[in-house]
C-alpha cells in the first residue's frame, strides 16, 4: 500500500538558549560599533557623545521592556510586525513590518560598507569595494548554513570585542590619569545650549540599539521563547548600552577634540593616539570582525521577518516563506537581503545611516502602544501594578521615542515617507483596495514553532 502522507515541511530549529540569544543581540549591536557614528555624532554634539548615549539608553530601555512584554504574548519570529498586527489589525501590522524592513534591509549593507571604509583607510592602495564583496558573500553563506553558524560567529565576535573593550578602557584610563585630566565628566554635561544637539545625536544613536529588537526575531529558534527572549532583550539593551557609554566616555578622555581627519573612520585616530600602530591594527581586526558579525546577525534578523511575512502571505509565500530543506534557513530571503546589500558598493555612509532610523522609531513607537492596547485595553489588566507595567512605562517609552522623532533630519523623513507610500500602495494591491482582509499572522507556538526535530541528514543537527 502506498503511503500518500505528505512529507513534513521543514521548520526553523529551536537551538538558542539565553546565552546564545544574548550573544546574538550583542553581536547585532557590535559593542565596537560605537565607532561607527563616533566622528559624526561627536561633531554634532560638540564632544558630548556620552551624554547622547545616556539619552538613547534611557529611551531604548523603556522600549526594550515593551518588546519583552509583547514577546511573552506572541513568541514568534515577526517582531514588531507580529505585535502590531495582533493588537491593531493586519493593515497596521503590515505597514509597521514594511517600514521596519527599510531599517533591516539596509543594516547589513552599513556593516559591509564600514568594513570597506576602515580597511581602505588602513590600506588606501586597495579599492574599498574589494573588501566589501568578500564580507558580503561570507555573511550570505553563514546565514544559509543556518542559525547555529550565526550563533557560533556571534560568540567569537563578542569575545573579541570584550577583550578589545577591556584593553581600550584600561589604556584610556591610564592615558587620562597620566595626563592629569581635570574634568573627566565634561562629556556627560552638554549644558543648556547643547541639550538639543544631544537629543539629535541620540536619535542617530538609536541605530546602535537595534540589536535588542532583533533578538525577538529569533523567537521561533529559541528554547522556551516566552522566558528566554524577554530576558535576552533586556540583557542585550543594558549590557550593550553600558558598553557604548563606557567606550564613548573613554574615547572622549583620549580625544576630547571633536574634529577628525575622516569622521567615518574616527576610531583609527583615537586608537593611533592611544596606542600607536600596534593598537590600531588590533582595533582594525576586531572592528572588522565585529562588523562582519553584526552583518551576519542583521541578515539573520531581516530574513526571519521576511520569512514570517512570506509564511503568512503578506509577501509571496513560495519565495519568502521557503526554508532550505537541509539547513532549515530562509535562504531565499537571505539571498534577497544580500542583493540589497550590494548598494554598499556605491553609497556613502552618511546617506546609508539616514535611511535607517525612520523605520526603527516607527516600530519602537507602535510596540510601546501595543503593550497598552494588548494588556490594558484588550485583556483589561488594570490593577495598580499592571497599570504601572503595562500602562505608564510603555506610555513613557512612547513619549520619549516621539521626542527622538523631532530630532530626525529632513532627508530621513523624505526617504521614510517614500518607503511608506510604496508599502501602502502594495497593501492596496494586496487587499484589492481594502476589499480583502490583509494576511493575518496565524500564531501557534505548537504549529508555527515545531522546530525541535532535526531534518535527517542536516549538517547542523544539535
Amino acid at each position: 500500500m502506498t503511503d500518500t502522507t505528505a512529507p513534513a515541511q521543514p521548520r526553523l530549529r529551536r537551538a538558542l538558549g539565553l546565552p546564545g540569544l544574548t550573544l546574538f543581540g550583542l553581536a547585532y549591536l557590535a559593542p565596537v560599533t560605537v565607532f561607527t557614528t563616533y566622528g559624526a555624532v561627536t561633531g554634532l554634539t560638540r564632544g558630548h557623545l556620552p551624554a547622547a548615549y545616556v539619552i538613547a539608553l534611557v529611551v531604548m530601555l523603556f522600549t526594550a521592556l515593551s518588546y519583552a512584554r509583547m514577546v511573552r504574548a506572541y513568541p514568534t519570529a515577526g517582531s514588531a510586525y507580529t505585535y502590531t498586527q495582533k493588537t491593531f489589525g493586519g493593515h497596521v501590522g503590515f505597514m509597521v513590518g514594511w517600514t521596519l524592513m527599510l531599517d533591516y534591509l539596509f543594516l547589513p549593507m552599513i556593516n559591509f560598507l564600514l568594513i570597506g571604509i576602515y580597511l581602505h583607510a588602513q590600506f588606501p592602495a586597495v579599492p574599498q569595494n574589494v573588501f566589501v564583496m568578500p564580507a558580503l558573500v561570507l555573511s550570505w553563506l553563514l546565514n544559509v548554513l543556518g542559525v547555529n553558524s550565526v550563533s557560533r560567529l556571534s560568540t567569537v565576535v563578542v569575545a573579541l570585542a570584550a577583550v578589545l573593550v577591556v584593553v581600550f578602557v584600561v589604556l584610556s584610563a591610564h592615558y587620562a590619569v597620566s595626563r592629569g585630566v581635570s574634568s573627566p565628566f565634561t562629556s556627560f554635561v552638554p549644558g543648556t545650549s547643547g541639550v538639543s544637539a544631544a537629543f539629535s545625536g541620540a536619535a542617530i544613536l538609536a541605530l546602535s540599539f537595534l540589536g535588542f529588537d532583533a533578538v525577538s526575531t529569533m523567537s521561533e529558534e529559541a528554547k522556551d521563547a516566552r522566558r528566554t527572549i524577554p530576558r535576552a532583550i533586556v540583557l542585550t539593551t543594558v549590557i550593550g548600552g553600558l558598553l557604548f557609554l563606557l567606550v564613548s566616555w573613554m574615547g572622549a578622555l583620549v580625544h576630547p577634540d571633536w574634529s577628525f581627519t575622516d569622521p567615518d573612520s574616527a576610531g583609527l585616530d583615537i586608537m593611533d593616539r592611544l596606542g600607536g600602530s600596534a593598537l590600531t591594527n588590533v582595533f582594525l581586526v576586531v572592528y572588522v570582525a565585529g562588523a562582519l558579525g553584526s552583518g551576519v546577525a542583521t541578515q539573520a534578523g531581516v530574513s526571519r521577518i521576511l520569512y514570517s511575512m512570506g509564511r503568512d502571505g503578506a509577501l509571496p509565500k513560495q519565495v519568502f516563506g521557503a526554508l532550505h530543506p537541509r539547513f532549515r534557513s530562509p535562504w531565499i530571503a537571505t539571498s534577497l537581503v544580500s542583493a540589497v546589500s550590494l548598494v554598499a558598493l556605491f553609497i556613502s555612509l552618511d546617506n546609508a545611516v539616514v535611511m535607517v532610523n525612520f523605520g526603527a522609531l516607527i516600530a519602537f513607537s507602535m510596540v510601546n502602544l501595543s503593550v497598552v492596547k494588548h494588556y490594558v485595553v484588550d485583556r483589561r489588566r488594570r490593577d495598580p501594578l499592571a497599570l504601572l507595567s503595562y500602562g505608564l512605562l510603555p506610555v513613557v517609552g512612547f513619549a520619549l521615542t516621539v521626542w527622538l522623532w523631532t530630532s530626525l533630519s529632513g532627508v530621513t523623513f523624505t526617504v521614510g515617507l517614500c518607503w511608506m507610500a510604496a508599502g501602502f500602495g502594495y497593501l492596496l494591491f494586496l487587499t484589492r483596495m481594502f476589499h480583502r482582509k490583509p494576511p493575518q499572522m496565524t500564531f501557534s507556538e505548537e504549529s508555527a514553532g515545531q522546530v525541535d526535530q532535526p531534518v535527517p541528514g542536516s549538517a547542523l543537527q544539535t
